[in-house]
């Protein structure tokens, strides 16, 4: 059921990654002016010629990014179309194309007339959400037909509330993160969990911001630890909750050792873009058991066509 609709929306998810990937490319390396102050145009020409890596860079992000919007607006209403008995599938295909369509001028606004750190945060948070919501489109092509026991399981209002609000934290912890990055604050603590040789640093200017990251980070650890381990105590047998439960604490851990190493290793490239990818797939695992969430609270039944 859905082959094709369901290997389309495999590649537009792995190809939103891939702009999330770019992104953070683009933000480490210092390219995002490197076409100038215009868009769609690099310089103004469509393709900019002798162009140096940092032009390259962010020409081939706006290129995918490009491209990838396109595809995901046409995802959006193909899965509408064989979709619309669920009633899911109309919430996730408008928040990809908004958010898709927003996380672009913010882009293009940014480039021409400059913008502030807390924007430029702004900007990856709204494609984290076309991401997802991408990501659960796939995910309701291959769940279509599958028993409603099996999707929407009865959950307490409390373990509901726990897994909103991890959604909702990780979400907010995201944005300190890239507001950390491009306020420039990645390196205003030498070492971890330490800074600068100090458990309690002064909290003023970069450090500030820092350490209230890590303080973030480390409180979702611990609230992602309480939802795993109420997962496994009580839900261990909807595979659903417990794959998703498990798959979002093992990714939670790698994003705290990829946030160690990133400051060990001096925020070289690949430990910074791997620390983008891997918190867009905690939060794609997490709206996953939103999603399962809110179909218990709705009592949601699948139907086979």
């Amino acid at each position: 059921m859905h082959k094709t609709l369901k290997f389309y929306g495999i590649i537009t998810s792995l190809g939103m990654l891939l702009v999330l990937i770019q992104g953070a490319l683009v933000t480490q390396t210092g390219s995002g002016d490197a076409c100038g102050p215009e868009w769609p145009l690099c310089y103004g020409q469509v393709i900019p010629e002798s162009p140096t890596i940092e032009t390259m860079i962010e020409y081939t992000h706006r290129v995918v990014s490009g491209v990838l919007g396109i595809m995901v607006i046409a995802h959006a209403v193909w899965s509408w179309r064989r979709l619309s008995h669920l009633k899911e599938t109309k919430i996730f295909a408008s928040l990809a194309v908004i958010f898709i369509i927003f996380q672009g001028l913010l882009g293009a606004a940014a480039v021409v007339w400059g913008s502030s750190d807390a924007v430029m945060a702004l900007h990856f948070g709204f494609s984290l959400i076309s991401f997802a919501s991408v990501f659960l489109l796939t995910v309701l092509a291959f769940e279509d037909g599958k028993p409603s026991s099996l999707l929407a399981p009865t959950i307490t209002t409390g373990y509901r509330g726990l897994i909103i609000f991890n959604l909702l934290y990780t979400y907010a912890v995201v944005y300190t993160g890239a507001f950390v990055k491009h306020s420039g604050s990645g390196g205003a603590c030498a070492g971890w969990p330490l800074c600068n040789g100090q458990l309690f640093p002064p909290l003023e200017g970069r450090v500030l911001f820092q350490m209230g990251h890590r303080f973030a980070a480390g409180m979702l650890f611990v609230t992602l630890l309480i939802l795993f381990i109420q997962t496994i105590r009580n839900y261990r047998f909807n595979k659903p909750l417990l794959y998703s439960g498990v798959i979002s604490f093992i990714l939670i851990t790698a994003q705290v050792i990829s946030g160690a190493v990133v400051i060990f290793t001096g925020f070289t490239l690949y430990a910074t873009m791997s620390h983008a990818v891997i918190v867009s797939l905690l939060f794609a695992s997490l709206s996953y058991m939103t999603l399962i969430a809110y179909r218990a609270k709705k009592g949601r039944r699948y139907v086979k066509r």
